[in-house]
C-alpha cells in the first residue's frame, strides 16, 4: 500500500461497499481454501489461527497493489507485465491456456459435489457439466452489474452457512485469543504455507483491476474507494477462514476425528454437522459449500476471461479497453467457451498426467510471479517500452508496501517449491 498521503482534489462519487473487492474475494475463496483451514483446525486446533489472519492480510496487499496500479496508470495488469519484457508473455500464454482447461473441470466438479450430496440420485459427472453450462450462460448473457449482485448473494449464503456452523460449534474464546500467537507446532510448515498462500485465490487476484474497470472505477479519484472496498472484502474472507478453522478445531480436533482431504472433506463435515446438530445444519452447510464453489466458478468465467481478452487484445495491438476485450466481447466469450467445453473431456476421461504436471507447476509459479512483478511495477518510474504504464510518484510504493510485497514474494516462492516438489516428486527421483 502506498505510504504517501496524496490528497485528491475530487471527492469520489457515491459508492457501495459491495464492489469488485467482494467479487475477487468470493472468486478466490473456494472449496480448496475452506478445506485447507478445516484440515488445519482438525490437526492443530486453534494454533494456526494467526496464519489464517495473515493469509487474508497478504491478499489485501496483493489485490491493493493490482488495483492501485490499474487506477494510477489507467492500464491493465497485463499491459504492465508486457512493459517488463517479452518473457512475461511467454510465461502467461501457456499458463492461462493450461490453467483454464484444468480449472474448468475442477470448478465444475467442486460445484456439483454438494448438489450430489443433497440429491444422491444425481450423477456427479453430468451435474458438473450442467453447472458449467449454467455458469457460462449467466456470465455470457449478463452484465457486470448483474454479475456483481449475484456474487453478493452467493457470498451472503456462504456467510450465513459457515458462520452459523462455527457459532453452533461453540468456539472457545480463550483458545481463539491464544491462536493469534505466531507459533509453529511440529510438522505444521506445509499447513502454514497452504493456509497463508491459499486464502483467497491465485490468478483471480490479478483480475481485480479488470473488475474495477467494468465497475467504472478507472481513475485515481477512486483510489480511496478501492482501498475500502478491498479491505471490507478481505475482512469477510478472514471471517470465512477463521470460521472454518473454528469448525475444524471444535468438531474434529477436540473429538479426535481425522478430516478427509479434497472437496470430500466438506461433504464429510456436513455429515458431522448432521450427527451433532441435526440434518438442518448439515444441509445448510452443503448449500454454503455450493455457494462457495459456484461463486468461484462464475468469478473465473468472468475475471480470467477478461484477462485473456486483454492478453489477446494486446497481442493484436488493439487500443486499451477495446470492446472485444471487455465483458461480452468476442475474446472474452472465446475464453469462456474454453473454460466450459474442453474441460468436460477431462470429466469423461482420466486427466492426462502431463497436463496435470504442467498445471501444477505453472500454477505454483503464478503467485511469486504476481508478487515480484507488482514489486517492480509499483517502484519503477518508467515501465520499459510502455512509459505510460509507469506509476506516478504519489502512488508508488513506500517502504511498508515494499516490505509486505517482499514478504509475499518469499512466502509464495517457498510455497511454489513445495508444490512443485509435490507435483514432480513421483516422476523425478531426485526430488
Amino acid at each position: 500500500m502506498s505510504d504517501d498521503t496524496a490528497v485528491l482534489s475530487e471527492r469520489p462519487p457515491k459508492w457501495k461497499v459491495v464492489g469488485p473487492g467482494l467479487v475477487v474475494a468470493a472468486t478466490g475463496v473456494g472449496a480448496a481454501d475452506l478445506v485447507a483451514t478445516l484440515v488445519a483446525g482438525a490437526k492443530f486446533g486453534y494454533t494456526l489461527l494467526w496464519v489464517a489472519v495473515l493469509g487474508a492480510v497478504i491478499k489485501v496487499v496483493l489485490v491493493e497493489g493490482a488495483g492501485r496500479y490499474s487506477l494510477a496508470t489507467g492500464r491493465t495488469i497485463f499491459e504492465g507485465w508486457r512493459s517488463l519484457g517479452v518473457w512475461t508473455t511467454w510465461y502467461f500464454a501457456p499458463y492461462i491456456v493450461v490453467w483454464g482447461l484444468v480449472y474448468g473441470a475442477t470448478a465444475m466438479s467442486s460445484s456439483a459435489l454438494p448438489l450430489v450430496a443433497l440429491f444422491p440420485d444425481l450423477s456427479l459427472r453430468w451435474t458438473a457439466m450442467v453447472i458449467g453450462v449454467v455458469g457460462l450462460l449467466l456470465v455470457w448473457f449478463g452484465t457486470y452489474a448483474g454479475f456483481e449482485k449475484l456474487m453478493a448473494a452467493l457470498v451472503g449464503v456462504m456467510f450465513v452457512a459457515v458462520s452459523l456452523a462455527a457459532i453452533r460449534a461453540t468456539p472457545n474464546l480463550g483458545e481463539i485469543v491464544l491462536g493469534l500467537r505466531p507459533i509453529f507446532p511440529d510438522d505444521s510448515i506445509i499447513n502454514v504455507l497452504a493456509i497463508a498462500g491459499g486464502v483467497g485465490g491465485t490468478i483471480t487476484l490479478a483480475a481485480y483491476g479488470y473488475w474495477l474497470r467494468e465497475k467504472g472505477w478507472s481513475t485515481p479519484r477512486f483510489m480511496k474507494v478501492m482501498r475500502i472496498d478491498n479491505a471490507v472484502a478481505y475482512t469477510v474472507t478472514g471471517v470465512f477462514v477463521v470460521a472454518m478453522l473454528i469448525i475444524g478445531a471444535e468438531l474434529y480436533y477436540s473429538a479426535g476425528i481425522a478430516a478427509e482431504t479434497g472437496d470430500q472433506a466438506l461433504v464429510q463435515l456436513s455429515d458431522v454437522l448432521d450427527d451433532r446438530y441435526g440434518e438442518v445444519f448439515g444441509k445448510l452447510f452443503l448449500v454454503g459449500f455450493f455457494a462457495a464453489s459456484f461463486s468461484s466458478l462464475i468469478g473465473v468465467w468472468s475475471g480470467v476471461s477478461l484477462m485473456f481478452a486483454d492478453f489477446v487484445g494486446n497481442l493484436r495491438d488493439l487500443p486499451s479497453g477495446h470492446p472485444d476485450t471487455r465483458t461480452g466481447g468476442r475474446y472474452f466469450r472465446a475464453y469462456m467457451l474454453w473454460l466450459t467445453f474442453p474441460p468436460m473431456l477431462l470429466l469423461l476421461l482420466d486427466e492426462p498426467v502431463g497436463l496435470i504436471l504442467a498445471y501444477g507447476t505453472l500454477g505454483a509459479l503464478f503467485m511469486p510471479f504476481l508478487a515480484v512483478t507488482l514489486l517492480v511495477l509499483l517502484n519503477k518510474r518508467r515501465a520499459g517500452a510502455l512509459p505510460h504504464s509507469a506509476v506516478p510518484d504519489e502512488w508508488r510504493n513506500g517502504w511498508v508496501s515494499n516490505g509486505l510485497l517482499l514478504l509475499c514474494a518469499v512466502l509464495f516462492a517457498a510455497l511454489a517449491v513445495n508444490e512443485i516438489r509435490k507435483v514432480l516428486g513421483p516422476y523425478v527421483p531426485l526430488w
